[in-house]
């Protein structure tokens, strides 16, 4: 297999060693290589079967991938991909099942993040492969979000349609290529060649396929609290190769400020919202600044791990008219081991000083992400495990990695399910041009393959 586009010791965002800089255009995950790092182990005859099998299925994955790329799955438009979802469980011999979200069941959960939009006839799915568990199995959860984020500006795709799912030069494009239909791709490529090898786990294997990671985490939470629960879960982040272990928190929060509106002309007796807005954004640009000293490992190896993002702004509605109000959006991250009330706390005391010389009013609000970082130790047998059938399939050890964004995993984790992050190497998520590298989805699926193998002990 090709470990990616350049053939080169590390990919995906990651980085083997100090010295291999991450490509600029995919996740930039950071940290070392998987020790012991043993290398050249040569699978046997039943694992050769299994990679080969999974590589047999290589047209057909990417043949899903497209049609889940064609599905422009953004906030509440999620259903048209989940048919595509369910339709290849069907083809699979799965059966999906609909885990409806409940929004009374999240808001009453503490580890839930707030919402203010109708999540109402919005559904997960969920399929599971195999019996009830056995003595000598451990279940599992293979974990991806069907959500994507917009595509805008459509206008700097250069012509290429942004949910076109077009293949050019081994490379699958679109929104949600990279972020992240193609890990689906590999869940189901993965789990459809070990069934078609007539192999069955001895625990059960959940295939998900999951909502609102991009904006909550609340779907994977809701299959959590529907009891689809197991030993460990893997999330099929696009990460290259590399096992990503450890994760910031993230924040999403509100500022809006109420000022006095008056005529442009005179300006008397009037306090412009969206000038406040200003202060209040660079007050909150020091706090940015004061995290991002002597960040802890692994951190440290980001030059800057905290990132603030000032993701949108509304305010005014008149250019003639002083604006009376501004609301402005923003996204903030937080190490492992952060409290949420902590940093709550610490944000409402900046905007509080940056508008008290003001007259009128400043409120901070809270909707979207609320989630703690989360890690998992190097050492972990979920970790050791996944990094050993990596090995067998590429001859060389993963990078184990941090990242400075949030995915599913860390709703796993807190909620007592150990889990990491594996997928295909991609690039430009959330980015113009989007996409995935084939090869690498293939790699995914067979490195899954294997770890089932593994951790759930199949017979047939």
């Amino acid at each position: 297999m090709h470990p990616g586009p350049d053939d080169g010791g590390a990919y995906g965002g990651s980085r083997l060693t100090s010295e291999v800089e991450p490509s600029p255009l995919a996740f930039d995950g950071r940290g070392g290589a998987f020790a012991p790092a043993v290398s050249g182990v040569e699978p046997g005859a039943v694992e050769f079967r299994i990679l080969d099998a999974v590589e047999d299925e290589a047209e057909w994955m990417a043949d899903v991938l497209a049609a889940l790329v064609r599905a422009p799955t953004t906030l509440g438009n999620e259903e048209v991909g989940q048919m595509v979802v369910r339709e290849a469980l069907r083809e699979i011999g799965l059966q999906p099942v609909h885990v409806p979200m409940d929004a009374a069941a999240l808001r009453a959960s503490p580890q839930a993040s707030p919402f203010d939009w109708d999540v109402e006839g919005k559904q997960n799915v969920v399929a599971t492969w195999g019996p009830g568990a056995a003595a000598d199995g451990r279940s599992l959860i293979l974990n991806g979000h069907i959500d994507v984020v917009s595509p805008e500006p459509t206008s700097q795709w250069g012509g290429r349609h942004p949910f076109s799912g077009d293949r050019e030069d081994g490379w699958l494009y679109g929104r949600g290529a990279a972020d992240m239909k193609c890990g689906l791709a590999a869940i189901l490529g993965a789990v459809k060649a070990l069934i078609r090898l007539g192999l069955t786990p001895h625990a059960p294997v959940y295939v998900e396929s999951v909502v609102e990671e991009e904006c909550t985490g609340n779907g994977t939470l809701q299959t959590l609290l529907s009891g689809y629960r197991a030993d460990a879960a893997v999330v099929a982040e696009p990460f290259g190769a590399a096992i990503t272990t450890t994760q910031v928190g993230v924040l999403w929060f509100k500022v809006r400020i109420t000022g006095v509106p008056g005529h442009a002309a005179e300006g008397r007796n009037t306090v412009n919202a969206i000038e406040q807005s200003l202060h209040v954004i660079n007050a909150l640009r020091v706090l940015e600044a004061e995290l991002n000293v002597s960040p802890p490992p692994p951190f440290d190896l980001f030059a800057h791990p905290i990132n603030l993002n000032v993701g949108a702004i509304e305010g005014g509605d008149w250019a003639s008219t002083v604006p009376g109000w501004c609301t402005t959006h923003y996204r903030i991250a937080a190490y492992p081991g952060t409290s949420m009330l902590e940093l709550k706390a610490r944000i409402e005391r900046v905007v509080a000083a940056a508008t008290q010389e003001h007259p009128g009013e400043a409120s901070v609000l809270y909707g979207g992400f609320s989630c703690e970082g989360y890690d998992i130790p190097n050492d972990a047998t979920l970790v050791t495990s996944l990094a050993e059938a990596f090995i067998r399939q590429a001859g060389s050890p993963p990078s184990l990695v941090a990242t400075t964004g949030t995915t599913d995993a860390g709703v796993f984790g807190h909620a007592g399910v150990p889990a990491v992050c594996f997928g295909p190497y991609a690039e430009q998520a959330h980015g113009v041009g989007e996409r995935v590298y084939l090869p690498s989805v293939i790699q995914t699926a067979q490195v899954m393959g294997l770890f089932i193998s593994d951790w759930c002990t199949l017979s047939g």
